[in-house]
């Protein structure tokens, strides 16, 4: 029997979100940052209004998916025949962590497909110091086991969603010392599966709704499935099928077979892990920081951060990289302070640093 839940704006066999469907007051972005670095409320308690992309927005985004494609359609490939040698003969369920995991966790159920590899595929939440949806695992759980799970995210940061799986894997049976988490950046080694540990301008990292099926982050809920809005606003803007339909046609000129699988739980990736920790060790002691999470490190997130909250001041190791070209649009049309700090960043090529609103 099939789980209950919808599938935004992807058709039904993409994709299968456990979330509520919900509708709720917004709030500004000035009184949301106010809000929660006062903890007076959790990030998850609230949403803002998702802006419209301007029109450089959306052509920098269709530059970056033209400029990306192939690359991203090798490395889905490569993951996905990772999780065939990983978890052979049985069933691959997984569970894109929502939003930033749910265009690569379609475009991983159409590999697998391609590779006559049956999968199941559910968008799910996880949220930051509060943990998974106890309600969506449980209901997966029950329908599949655990054996073939394995979570989608897009992108590592500084790992704090890598730690809040591990955090919320502990308490549940059947996840014996693995979280399983697949990314396709792994900027900052903390994953158990990456194409690449680059910090690269991934496509579907700079466009939210309009590229994850027209659906919002995610609201905490402690009763049943975490909840969800429905960007119905968006909807001219809609890049979710467009964009996977672009990355799977490269399929079809690509000899599949050359392509070698991703390695698992590469060793190589963990000097990375401490790099990163200590990029925002210092700049948090260099900036008087209290709370890392003012930190938003590599490209997506600094986008996003500009794009969602409110910024302080933006990072660069170079102001004429291509790769930070909608960053550099955007901070210049909102007034935000841009400083190139060259290597000083490594791993990252771009950090945005939120405004302390009141005491931390």
């Amino acid at each position: 029997m099939a789980l209950h839940g919808f599938s935004g704006s992807y058709p039904t066999e993409w994709i299968n979100f456990l979330l509520n469907t919900v509708v709720t007051e917004l709030t500004p972005v000035e009184e949301k940052e106010r809000l929660i670095q006062s903890g007076e409320k959790h990030y998850s308690d609230m949403l803002s209004e998702e802006p419209e992309p301007s029109a450089f927005h959306l052509e920098l985004y269709q530059g970056a998916l033209e400029a990306g494609s192939y690359r991203l359609a090798t490395e889905v490939m490569a993951l996905a025949k990772a999780l065939a040698n990983n978890l052979p003969n049985q069933e691959i369920v997984l569970i894109s962590l929502v939003r930033a995991g749910v265009p690569l966790g379609v475009l991983l159920h159409l590999a697998l497909q391609k590779l006559g590899i049956r999968s199941f595929h559910y968008g799910i939440s996880i949220i930051r110091d509060r943990g998974i949806d106890n309600a969506a695992m449980t209901q997966i759980e029950q329908q599949h086991g655990t054996e073939g799970i394995v979570f989608v995210d897009g992108w590592t940061g500084k790992g704090a969603i890598t730690q809040e799986l591990r955090r919320s894997l502990s308490t549940r049976s059947g996840y014996p010392d693995r979280d399983r988490l697949v990314v396709l950046a792994d900027v900052c080694g903390s994953a158990w599966l990456s194409a690449s540990t680059d910090d690269w301008l991934i496509p579907f990292g700079i466009l939210g709704a309009p590229v994850s099926g027209l659906i919002s982050r995610s609201i905490w809920s402690s009763d049943d499935y975490h909840g969800s809005v429905q960007c119905n606003h968006l909807a001219k803007f809609d890049r979710s099928v467009s964009f996977i339909n672009t990355v799977t046609k490269q399929w079809d000129s690509m000899d599949i077979t050359a392509i070698k699988a991703a390695v698992c739980d590469d060793p190589t990736v963990y000097p990375l892990l401490k790099m990163s920790q200590d990029t925002v060790t210092s700049l948090a002691n260099q900036y008087g920081i209290k709370n890392l999470n003012r930190i938003k490190p590599g490209i997506a997130e600094a986008t996003r951060a500009v794009l969602r909250r409110l910024p302080d001041h933006v990072l660069v190791r170079s102001k004429t990289d291509s790769d930070v070209s909608l960053l550099m649009y955007l901070t210049e049309k909102l007034s935000i302070p841009v400083q190139e700090v060259g290597d000083a960043i490594a791993p990252y090529r771009a950090i945005t640093i939120i405004k302390k609103v009141g005491k931390e």
